[in-house]
């Protein structure tokens, strides 16, 4: 029988997946948040764990080298979602992501340029707004965009908002409330579909509390 592999995300979206992992019996055989490895066997036979970065988890899942995996709403928006499916908001890691500029200064009407690593979510925001921007892209260390005038605004994740008042930033527009979801390979709920929909339901009843 293969195995049912499920794709988490380091960090903190896997310390508050654990417990609900754990909740289903699902144990992994090491301690997953200090070990190096990037696969785990687990105490249910045929049933492994992978941590990857975040921005990785829905290509495994998309492309069936994981069946199902857990991923901030803010890296599927910024996905698409293609060959998936996401059956589970597991209402962990919330935060939101929002557009940020300069405390007290006036957003730019006219044309105006984003920094952000969320490229396809951001020109998709403004277009909406019927606003013209230019995206650039940046890997970390948004906030210093504005300061450096590199970009009038930021688009990236707001939590307590510290770090953007900390460098004069203030947050401006939410683009979306943001939590961790469920995601199952298209392919693999068909042809594991036995295997793969307890878990879903279990978490799912988990979760909520619902049957």
């Amino acid at each position: 029988m293969t195995a049912i592999t499920i794709a988490l995300t380091k960090g903190r979206i896997l310390k508050e997946t654990l417990p609900l992992l754990s909740s289903l019996g699902i144990e992994a055989t090491e301690d997953m948040t200090t070990s190096r490895k990037l696969v785990f066997d687990t105490n249910r036979p045929n049933l492994r764990l992978l941590v990857l970065r975040g921005i990785d988890v829905p290509t495994y899942v998309q492309f069936g080298a994981a069946d199902l995996g857990v991923s901030g709403k803010d890296t599927l928006m910024e996905h698409g979602g293609d060959g998936f499916y996401e059956p589970v908001n597991l209402g962990i890691a919330k935060c939101n992501l929002m557009t940020a500029g300069i405390v007290g200064k006036a957003p730019v009407t006219g044309r105006l340029r984003v920094a952000t690593k969320y490229v396809n979510v951001a020109r998709r925001f403004y277009a909406e707004q019927g606003r013209q921007a230019d995206i650039i892209k940046l890997y970390g260390a948004m906030e210093l965009a504005p300061i450096m005038s590199l970009a009038d605004e930021i688009v990236d994740i707001v939590d307590t908002g510290n770090t953007l008042r900390a460098n004069g930033l203030e947050p401006r527009q939410q683009i979306a409330a943001i939590s961790s979801r469920l995601i199952v390979n298209k392919a693999a709920m068909k042809t594991k579909h036995s295997r793969i929909q307890p878990l879903v339901d279990q978490l799912k009843l988990s979760v909520t509390g619902i049957e």
